[in-house]
């Protein structure tokens, strides 16, 4: 019983789930970091792919195995008619609407604005302030799952 003397032991629950918004946000986040590792790679001539796992049957021993695959990312940006990156930020299928006026995209200059950009746009999906644009197209993708 001496070994256990110098712990504290107190009384605590574990929270079992993030609310829907923080879990939409974290989601958010995510594939904004995954655009801005596109980017650069991009920029530095290679081609981005992220992983994922996914199980696999093996017919010799009759198990399933996780193995590491190679997921395809869409790239969010493009180069518009006027020469300057175009960025549209998605949530799942949906293209969030950004600005009044149904504006869906950012007009960027630079690469490296572009960086930073992306990185902007992280931090205010962190902070909660595309938290009406995320719930809007959320709605919208549920709808069109209702009979």
């Amino acid at each position: 019983m001496s070994a256990l003397n110098g712990l504290k032991f107190v009384m605590a629950t574990k929270r079992v789930a993030a609310s829907p918004t923080v879990y939409r946000r974290q989601k958010l986040v995510a594939k904004l970091a995954e655009q801005l590792a596109c980017f650069e790679a991009q920029q530095q001539g290679d081609v981005y792919t992220a992983k994922r796992l996914q199980r696999v049957a093996n017919t010799d021993t009759g198990t399933t195995d996780l193995v590491e695959v190679n997921r395809r990312v869409r790239e969010w940006f493009w180069r518009g008619e006027n020469g300057k990156l175009n960025l549209a930020v998605k949530y799942g299928a949906a293209t969030l609407t950004l600005a009044k006026g149904g504006k869906n995209a950012i007009e960027i200059a630079s690469a490296a604005e572009m960086v930073n950009t992306l990185k902007v746009l992280m931090t205010a999906a962190g902070n909660g302030e595309l938290d009406d644009a995320i719930a809007e197209a959320s709605t919208k993708t549920r709808k069109g799952f209702g009979k």
